[in-house]
């Protein structure tokens, strides 16, 4: 509820005339309860009154217009009541209404700017010494408190910290940072916030409902964006507007004094950036040219668009980071919906990044129709989920029809009737040797091994992958297709099939000593290891075919899967991606 002495054109004193009070002072909050989007300021200060924990100096802290000296003459009520101290000042009396009035003789609102000497200073200290003449306080509010001296800072030092039981001292400031330490740490400080726009069109809302104004939802929000967070701005504004306009108000009369862009543009633009129609784009640019739109005003613009756009797509319906009407947000939906994520954030970050080149450029109307054209070039991006949901589909165009691969088939293992078991080694037969055909003992996992006489060299090998398997994925992901070749005098051979992937990557010294590593640990021995390529032999699949062609079948699905554009996409699309492994879902044999 505001003070209703200020809603008619009646003094407060009878008898007396009053002139014209612009909005923001009529519907200036005469109370607590009146203050908007300070609340945390406005219960310490009501706790603090009604604990009687009153501290003798106040700093309020914030940008222009959210409420500082109002909140400061309301705890000068607050204090002074003929009723209090209390956390309601009635409003009624004659020192809330001096002080409603400004001409309270034991209340006094000192600029800070126009009493910046020390002069001015030394004469308030000597007024202190004389007690209230009506009040319980003498209290002092000081606006713009950082633009005092230094020398007029040093005077107050002493004042401040030990004040008369009967003085109260309240500074308001919109820069702390210029007040001096030693006056900070005597003060109890007390941050001010920017009002959000949904408050400020809120109250808008009311005193338009108040004054008979008829305004859309719309126009009060654009006027509260152009209050930037000061409810005194957005008040000025809506003054201003009626002034313009009268009791009628149209959207287009607010765009018209506020020199705002019809939000048409915007959406049109957006729109064709999503089509990556880079013509479509330039014409609009064209058309706001012409209609008298500022270039750099409407980069700003565009980027909070873009901006809007993000955050509809990231937090849907919650209107706790978009202050827009119901109608722009759903507008906003519809047509963040069909875009990803990722290509909302790539170009909200180019729009960010060339900011600063737009600000300072002579002709930002070329670089906006540069810039608008890298958009609508700009590859779109997928999300994981979305790259994940492709290749899957991949995998399934690329696998055969049947039933799918069991565990172990997918694992690369064979099925107990197909399985051949591999032999351990034994002692007698000597290094370099096979163990004699018959010998039913399994190689054990992990351990150390060595190539034994008649030993099959494709089921040796398969153990030693899934010995590297387990130290190393990546690099079993890239040996897994090869084959070995032979064995011989401390010489592992392996190839791989002319044009393989990977075998570049293989074939670096660093990926061989590491493949050394692995065979060391594995057969026990040291071993130097060579790379080939082998070209389409038909005899060099012998191994394949033991187990029905299976892992031939396997390694053509996985080369083909590895030469297909979309996942070559995916690996230039992120940087530093690697393939793993490609598991088939069917059966490939």
């Amino acid at each position: 509820m505001f003070f209703p002495v200020f809603k008619g054109v009646k003094s407060i004193f009878p008898g007396e005339p009053m002139e014209y009070l612009v909005l923001a002072r009529r519907w200036r909050p005469q109370t607590f309860e009146d203050v908007i989007g300070q609340e945390q300021a406005v219960k310490t200060l009501r706790n603090a009154i009604q604990y009687q924990r009153i501290a003798h100096a106040f700093i309020f802290s914030g940008p222009r217009g959210v409420g500082k000296t109002s909140v400061a003459r309301i705890l000068a009520k607050a204090l002074n009541c003929e009723t209090g101290p209390t956390q309601t000042p009635c409003n009624q009396c004659t020192n809330c209404r001096e002080i409603t009035a400004g001409i309270a003789m034991d209340v006094r609102e000192i600029d800070g700017a126009s009493n910046a000497g020390i002069d001015e200073i030394r004469e308030l200290q000597e007024k202190l010494k004389f007690l209230p003449l009506s009040s319980h306080y003498k209290i002092y509010i000081i606006d713009e408190v950082h633009m005092l001296s230094k020398a007029a800072f040093n005077a107050l030092l002493k004042t401040i910290e030990e004040p008369p039981p009967h003085v109260v001292f309240i500074f308001a400031t919109t820069e702390t940072h210029k007040i001096p330490a030693t006056i900070l740490s005597r003060c109890q400080r007390y941050d001010f916030r920017r009002i959000s726009i949904r408050a400020i069109a809120e109250n808008l809302k009311k005193i338009a409902q108040a004054e008979g104004i008829q305004i859309t939802e719309r126009g009060l929000t654009s006027i509260a964006a152009a209050g930037d967070g000061s409810m005194r701005d957005a008040q000025s504004i809506f003054d201003q507007a009626i002034a313009f306009v009268g009791s009628d108000i149209q959207d287009q009369d607010i765009e018209e004094l506020l020199g705002l862009m019809d939000r048409r543009f915007l959406y049109e633009l957006s729109e064709a950036v999503f089509a990556r129609d880079a013509g479509r784009c330039l014409k609009i640019i064209e058309e706001g040219y012409y209609a008298g739109l500022d270039m750099k005003y409407f980069y700003q613009t565009l980027l909070g668009h873009f901006r809007n756009l993000l955050l509809t797509k990231i937090v849907g319906q919650d209107r706790e980071f978009l202050d827009v009407t119901d109608e722009d947000l759903a507008r906003l939906k519809t047509q963040a919906g069909p875009v990803s994520r990722e290509t909302l954030q790539g170009l909200l970050d180019l729009l960010m990044a060339e900011e600063e080149n737009v600000r300072r450029s002579q002709n930002p109307r070329l670089n906006l129709e540069a810039i608008l054209a890298r958009m609508c070039y700009l590859e779109p991006l997928v999300s994981v989920e979305e790259v994940l949901s492709r290749m899957e589909d991949l995998e399934r165009q690329l696998s055969p029809g049947g039933p799918p691969l069991s565990a172990s088939a997918l694992s690369g293992d064979s099925s107990p009737s197909d399985a051949h078991p591999l032999t351990a080694p034994t002692a007698a037969a000597g290094k370099g040797g096979y163990a004699a055909p018959g010998t039913n003992s399994a190689i054990p996992d992990g351990g150390p091994h060595e190539i034994c006489e008649g030993q099959d060299p494709g089921l040796l090998w398969e153990a030693f992958k899934d010995f590297v398997k387990k130290k190393s994925h990546p690099l079993w992901s890239k040996i897994e297709p090869g084959k070995m070749i032979g064995y011989e005098k401390g010489r592992l051979r392996i190839g791989f099939q002319q044009g393989y992937i990977f075998l570049d990557d293989i074939n670096d010294k660093s990926q061989k000593n590491r493949i050394a590593e692995m065979t060391r640990d594995f057969f026990h021995e040291d071993v130097r290891v060579t790379i080939e390529a082998l070209a389409a032999d038909p005899e060099n699949d012998a191994p394949d075919r033991i187990n029905g062609g299976r892992n031939g079948r396997l390694q053509e699905i996985k080369r083909q899967a590895l030469n297909q554009p979309l996942l070559q996409k995916v690996l230039d699309m992120f940087d530093g991606a690697e393939i793993r492994d490609v598991i088939p879902r069917g059966n490939p044999g």
